[in-house]
């Protein structure tokens, strides 16, 4: 293990040196170039497959294993595209319906059932004279 003085005296002779310790400077970049090797920063496709997947996708989106056509308007994606779920299968967001939030839809019912008329059908026809009291109503017809 140690070395003898006489050991170190014929290693010099020789022209090797005995090696020295890193300074504290040195000791601190290796440590960070270690500490980025095991994050997977040296490798260069690795940061590019990172890249893709830190970009947040929308909800219900994937990215495609395979290349294929969008049931909708019949065009090709490429593998990687983000892709949603269509009436038939899969394709490009855009060629998806638009979801409707519960407001949309409750206001969208509503509209139908006034438009339709069954928003007013249980309601009969008020027997109030203009300007007159409950009491002065006529006779039912």
């Amino acid at each position: 293990m140690g070395q003898t003085p006489a050991q170190k005296a014929a290693k010099a002779a020789r022209g090797q040196q005995p090696k020295k310790r890193p300074g504290k400077a040195q000791r601190e970049a290796i440590k960070r170039a270690q500490a980025a090797k095991k994050a997977g920063g040296g490798k260069p496709a690795a940061k590019k497959t990172a890249a893709k997947k830190a970009v947040p996708l929308p909800r219900g989106s994937l990215r495609a294993r395979y290349g294929g056509t969008c049931p909708a308007c019949f065009k090709d994606y490429a593998q990687g595209e983000v892709i949603t779920k269509v009436a038939d299968g899969w394709g490009h967001p855009g060629c998806a319906p638009r979801q409707l939030s519960a407001a949309e839809r409750e206001f969208a019912r509503n509209k139908a059932r006034i438009e339709s008329g069954e928003a007013f059908r249980g309601q009969k026809p008020s027997d109030w004279r203009l300007g007159s009291s409950p009491s002065s109503t006529r006779p039912a017809r």
